[in-house]
């Protein structure tokens, strides 16, 4: 299938009755996501409110979009966002019953082999009016992925015209994906010539009217995605995550992070380590990608707050391999244990907060002194990370130290310990309590400000730090 896009296909769905077409569709399409309308729907895979916001979006970000609905409204809502044909993923339009499946847009992204595709697994026929398509069974504007077509849109389609009415074309090179075209279409000393260039260091020679068609070969290029799956909860997963983990070919990371998600690596490459080798895995998944695979680098939590993307952008900058350079790398957000933290016993980040980790196997203990007292003294609300392991059980309590030098011993201090996972447990008490025992590298630490409250009623406990500094 020639779809050119690295984003996974999106099945939407506005009712419960399109789940099992849809589900066919998926299981026919890999790394196919199913979105389904909010109190309409019950078992898609992701829930969204607004038809028109999720498709725009979806649109734009290049997901070929499979929609079980009328073609009608596909097209209305993305009307707006209709600037190059050039740059349209597929759209395509499938009849409730799956009767009809109409190419609607993104003929130049493989949009009819797309169609091809969904009508073979659902035992129909895609409904292709593309000319050229149905004589030739290829698109001769649309080269598969790893080629590009090195002329303008007006001379190619002048070119295909003059196929379609006859002309004869002379080959230059080896292209499967013609293969379909007619032997009477060949002739050696025919008026219009296809070339296909592939080495990737010839440059294609200026084209010399709209009788010569060339392709060129592009550098294979692979993807990185490093993503954050939340603390620990499946309902903590974003659908963006969701989708990258359902359309990558490799999983690396930590082999305790990897159970997070084992949901999504049936069949799939995982390459599990140890929690200490960092770089190694970094290197690794950036050299997978430069092998054309599309590798998801995963972390709990947020990637981006001490988690793997620091990580995989020092190596790209500190190891810098030639073939890393034309690797897509994405970094997708997700809730951090903080978040969840604070969402879990009440808004004790309502003002500003810092963040520090109390790991000093990569920055000496007098810096996080130092930035433990420039906290306190600023009266930030402090979150604070890997407060304690098996090694290193000190750090929490000079901390505690140097904290109580600028905050009351009444302070509010939230302990929240295996978040999103068995064992969850959300522990309220001050700063005088607060003592190495209590916590884990699986626990993180939330210290109030000056202003953070505890509020109780009847038998529950919520802690908040107000809006306001003003009496």
């Amino acid at each position: 299938m020639k779809v050119s896009s690295s984003q996974p296909p999106a099945i939407i769905i506005l009712s419960e009755s399109n789940i099992a077409i849809a589900r066919q569709i998926q299981n026919h399409l890999s790394g196919a996501v199913i979105y389904g309308l909010e109190h309409r729907t019950q078992s898609a895979d992701v829930t969204y409110a607004k038809f028109s916001d999720l498709l725009q979006l979806l649109f734009s970000q290049g997901h070929p979009i499979i929609g079980i609905c009328a073609a009608g409204i596909l097209i209305r809502t993305l009307a707006p966002l209709l600037t190059s044909k050039r740059a349209e993923p597929p759209v395509i339009a499938i009849a409730e019953d799956g009767s009809v499946v109409v190419p609607l847009l993104g003929g130049l992204n493989g949009a009819n082999d797309l169609a091809r595709q969904i009508a073979d697994g659902l035992s129909t026929k895609a409904a292709i009016t593309t000319a050229g398509d149905l004589r030739f069974k290829t698109t001769l504007l649309s080269p598969p992925m790893g080629w590009r077509l090195a002329n303008t849109d007006d001379q190619a389609k002048t070119f295909l015209a003059d196929l379609l009415g006859g002309a004869q074309v002379r080959l230059i090179g080896h292209a499967p994906w013609l293969s379909n075209l007619p032997l009477s279409t060949i002739a050696q000393d025919a008026s219009h010539t296809i070339e296909i260039i592939e080495n990737l260091e010839q440059e294609p020679q200026p084209i010399p009217s709209s009788t010569y068609l060339i392709y060129k070969r592009i550098p294979s290029s692979g993807k990185v995605s490093i993503i954050g799956t939340g603390p620990g909860s499946n309902q903590w997963i974003s659908a963006q995550v969701k989708a990258i983990l359902q359309s990558a070919t490799d999983f690396v990371g930590y082999k305790t992070y990897l159970n997070l998600v084992a949901e999504f690596t049936k069949n799939r490459q995982v390459h599990a380590s140890d929690n200490r080798v960092e770089l190694e895995r970094a290197e690794l998944a950036l050299d997978l990608a430069a092998q054309g695979r599309s590798v998801v680098v995963v972390s709990s939590g947020d990637a981006g707050i001490y988690g793997m993307a620091t990580a995989v952008f020092e190596v790209l900058d500190q190891v810098a391999k030639p073939e890393w350079q034309s690797i897509d790398i994405e970094v997708a957000p997700g809730i951090s244990a903080m978040q969840a933290a604070a969402a879990l016993v009440g808004a004790p980040l309502g003002h500003d907060f810092c963040v520090i980790s109390l790991s000093d196997i990569l920055k000496p203990w007098e810096i996080l002194a130092q930035r433990i007292s420039a906290a306190a003294q600023a009266d930030f609300v402090i979150a604070v990370y890997n407060p304690v392991s098996q090694t290193r059980t000190w750090q929490l309590a000079k901390a505690k130290e140097i904290l109580l030098q600028w905050r009351s011993p009444n302070t509010p201090v939230i302990l929240g310990r295996n978040l999103g996972r068995a064992g969850q447990e959300i522990q309220v008490i001050t700063l005088a309590e607060l003592a190495p025992e209590l916590a884990d590298m699986r626990t993180v630490i939330l210290v109030g400000s000056s202003k953070t409250r505890i509020v109780k009623w009847g038998d529950r406990v919520k802690v908040y730090t107000p809006r306001t500094y003003f009496d």
